[in-house]
């Protein structure tokens, strides 16, 4: 299959800058040490990348070693299956407010949307995305695709667009399964242009990465950062030098 960035149905990819501001660099496996975290905070913050999404407990470090870069600190709350009732979600977003965060990624009730109690989910974005939009930070609405069936995504989709979510992601990554580009594909026919579709889970080489991109998504979910960017730096060079 020809490169996704050959493709007339998207602006083509052409500089690193353009690669690097769609990934948000992961950094919320529970194993991970303060300096693991610090090192991947440096890390995205060396390759100019969009986010850094780390833990909540993390993001006070994030906060302060991203000051006077373009990498927006973000966090999660409700992470990772949205279990906790919503007066506890609500704080958590408000927390990770106060303390410096600018985008929140919080995970829709699975077991609410499995249960089909859509009122619930559709209540509970509303208050989170408010909270967000009263700070000015932004957020994205993590589905866990893997469990929904296709009726269920989509009524996900619309609670996300009810509740003026600016992005909405395919996983935790954390589920059996991560993206694929039927979902992206969904994701970006049922929401408006101007949300935000982002792909999550599995997004660990260059081809995946470029493979999303073709298929919609704004944005990049990976813990592969580096070496995604660095396949991406080898190609631009090899593309520059060749008759």
């Amino acid at each position: 299959m020809d490169s996704p960035t050959d493709s007339p149905t998207r602006p083509p990819l052409a500089t690193f800058e353009d690669l690097a501001r769609l990934i948000g660099h992961s950094l919320l496996q529970p194993e991970l040490t303060t300096a693991q975290v610090l090192e991947g905070i440096q890390l995205a913050r060396r390759y100019r990348v969009a986010a850094v999404r780390v833990r909540p407990c993390d993001v006070e470090l994030s906060v302060r070693h991203l000051e006077g870069s373009a990498v927006i600190p973000a966090s999660v709350v409700g992470f990772p299956h949205g279990s906790q009732t919503t007066s506890a979600k609500l704080f958590e977003t408000r927390d990770l407010l106060r303390r410096g965060a600018r985008e929140i990624a919080a995970v829709a009730t699975v077991s609410r949307l499995l249960s089909r109690e859509f009122q619930h989910v559709q209540t509970e974005l509303n208050q989170i995305a408010e909270a967000c939009h009263n700070e000015r930070a932004t957020l994205t609405v993590i589905l866990e695709n893997g469990w929904l069936t296709g009726e269920l995504k989509i009524i996900a989709l619309r609670c996300a667009e009810r509740a003026a979510a600016d992005a909405v992601s395919t996983s935790t990554g954390f589920a059996p399964t991560g993206y694929t580009v039927a979902d992206l594909a969904l994701m970006r026919k049922y929401l408006p242009e101007e949300t935000g579709v982002e792909a999550s889970g599995g997004v660990s080489t260059l081809a995946h990465a470029l493979e999303a991109y073709e298929a919609g998504c704004s944005r990049i979910a990976t813990t592969c950062t580096a070496s995604i960017l660095d396949d991406w730096k080898s190609r631009l060079a090899q593309a520059a030098t060749s008759p």
